[in-house]
């Protein structure tokens, strides 16, 4: 298959359009024509991922997060950006990132949901055409929030997550936003939201979550936006019968010692 002819299925997935404006998402690295055997699937366009791509012949990487995310004024070896895009020019290797419109049309929230077993989920924050960034809904049973943390630890397959607020405090309604949730305190308190789960809080804002009546359970960026890779597995597998496709999953990129 043609990179194109992918480009084509994943925007069926997740439009461009849906982005938020700020983002920056589709065709980042190579050429539309480029003959796709191979396929390595990650959150982000690391240089252990970009060199295992290379190392494996690899024809194209989507990730989650861009490989290019602000301007550039240039493309050389004096930066990493810089070293690792040359990098996968000179062994054509294409780079595809599904951010925002991931997160808003059909992806990352709507899963995390269902992994979560919500019921009677919504949208966190419309954004377009009533999708939307995260998920409210109910679960099927109160909580405490400790005893939450640990149902996401479960469920996302992790060994840690912090929490701010009263672990004792039984819960019901929740939300959860897998990337950042720096901007969704006030949306949640408005919408009666008794914890969060997201993937990034600031101390700051955890510290302001609490003063507002809501309890924050923070399973880190990759945590839970790792869920990206087997979905997007699933879905790639029913239209790319002849093209092989791998699982980068490097993992939390820090430790708690």
């Amino acid at each position: 298959m043609l990179c194109n002819d992918i480009i084509k299925i994943l925007e069926k997935q997740s439009p461009v359009e849906y982005a938020l404006e700020w983002d920056n998402v589709g065709l980042l690295v190579g050429r539309r024509n480029k003959e796709v055997r191979r396929i390595m699937l990650a959150v982000d366009a690391t240089m252990e991922v970009c060199n295992s791509a290379i190392e494996n012949n690899v024809d194209m990487i989507i990730t989650h997060h861009p490989i290019i995310f602000s301007k550039m004024n240039r493309v050389n070896d004096d930066t990493v950006l810089g070293a690792k895009i040359m990098s996968l020019i000179e062994a054509g290797v294409c780079c595809y990132a599904m951010h925002t419109n991931f997160d808003t049309k059909g992806g990352m929230g709507k899963e995390a949901a269902r992994m979560m077993g919500l019921k009677n989920t919504v949208v966190l924050e419309e954004t377009k055409d009533g999708e939307g960034i995260g998920e409210i809904g109910i679960l099927d049973k109160s909580l405490k929030v400790n005893e939450l943390a640990a149902y996401v630890k479960e469920k996302f397959g992790l060994e840690n997550v912090l929490v701010f607020g009263d672990g004792e405090r039984v819960v019901e309604k929740i939300a959860i936003s897998p990337g950042s949730g720096k901007s969704m305190l006030d949306i949640s308190v408005k919408n009666g939201v008794e914890c969060l789960i997201t993937g990034d809080i600031g101390h700051h804002e955890g510290i302001d979550a609490v003063e507002m009546g809501l309890c924050i359970i923070d399973a880190s960026h990759y945590g839970i936006e790792k869920i990206f890779m087997e979905y997007m597995y699933n879905y790639l597998k029913d239209y790319c019968h002849d093209v092989e496709i791998g699982i980068a999953d490097t993992g939390i990129p820090y430790k708690v010692v």
